[in-house]
């Protein structure tokens, strides 16, 4: 009887220890499976953030694609004419040449199938590119076997046809640049250009306190009084404003016939000229012209003033 309840109990301990080991087990495999979908988690999260920067990065290489695209066209049709080349030196191998003169046309055709359609990637530039190279190389072996004489003529040939290709490129590009520098400049200089307003001219019949005259007789001084615009991107500082003053004879008035300055329109005989401080700013200027041994003639005067090589306001007063 004690036998039995001893081997009962064994039973009971085996049995428990077995329910045991199946529990960790379980346990254990609930674990590992719960890492592996937070990994799995990760896994995707991590390709989900891939391919939204290979997205980003196509946006960002998308301006370039065409001009790559347009490379590996004129890489192809060069390919092309160098088995022309090829066919007219062995018609023997016209079979084979053809069957990859079909494959450079038909990549030719897929590149262009890719350029009409608005998924054209980068990735996609790439994989063309090393599709070329593998098309170049099997160019290069006929070329080895049809002219091994010539090869390096060839090979001569197809570097000097891309270089001139590139070259083209290149020029055009830089006189794209060229021509837009250019025009931003003309563009800077046309918008930086000062003008003068406000004018007050005529003549002085007294120096000392200023009075003004309409006879002609009377005039000791001519003065001409205006103001320069502000301009914000103009250049600042040091600058001189020239005054010329033409007679009723078409000649300008000088007291010294070294008085003469460049403009944009050429050289011009000038009266006098200030310098002043310019700032950006709208600045009030008075220029004075004294009458020295000369008649003052009656009828009517032209003021023009000219800055930076510009004429940037005009006026005019007659004496009677």
């Amino acid at each position: 009887m004690e036998e039995d309840e001893t081997g009962s109990g064994n039973y009971i301990k085996i049995y428990l220890g077995a329910i045991f080991f199946l529990i960790i087990g379980i346990g254990v495999m609930t674990f590992l499976w719960s890492e592996k979908r937070s990994s799995l988690a990760n896994c995707e999260q991590i390709n989900t953030r891939y391919q939204d920067t290979i997205q980003e990065m196509n946006k960002m290489l998308k301006p370039l694609v065409g001009d790559m695209s347009k490379d590996l066209k004129s890489d192809l049709r060069i390919m092309l004419n160098t088995y022309d080349q090829l066919i007219l030196k062995d018609a023997s191998k016209a079979d084979s040449l053809n069957v990859q003169n079909e494959r450079i046309k038909a990549q030719i055709e897929k590149i262009e199938r890719l350029q009409r359609s608005k998924n054209f990637s980068a990735s996609q530039i790439l994989k063309l590119r090393e599709e070329n190279e593998t098309l170049r190389g099997i160019m290069r072996s006929y070329v080895y076997e049809i002219d091994s004489l010539n090869t390096l003529n060839l090979q001569k040939d197809l570097i000097i046809s891309e270089t001139s290709q590139t070259l083209d490129l290149r020029t055009t590009q830089r006189d794209q640049y060229k021509k837009e520098a250019e025009e931003k400049t003309e563009q800077v200089k046309i918008g930086s250009k000062l003008s003068a307003y406000n004018f007050n001219s005529g003549a002085l019949k007294s120096v000392v306190k200023g009075k003004t005259t309409t006879k002609a007789r009377q005039a000791v001084q001519f003065q001409s009084s205006f103001t320069i615009s502000g301009n914000l991107i103009a250049q600042t500082g040091s600058k001189s404003v020239f005054m010329q003053i033409i007679g009723p004879n078409g000649k300008t008035l000088q007291n010294m016939s070294s008085y003469i300055t460049e403009t944009e329109n050429g050289t011009i005989s000038y009266t006098e000229k200030k310098v002043v401080d310019y700032q950006n700013k709208a600045l009030d200027v008075t220029i004075y012209y004294d009458i020295r041994n000369e008649t003052v003639s009656k009828g009517n005067y032209k003021v023009r003033i000219y800055c930076n090589e510009s004429l940037i306001g005009t006026d005019s007063f007659t004496l009677r």
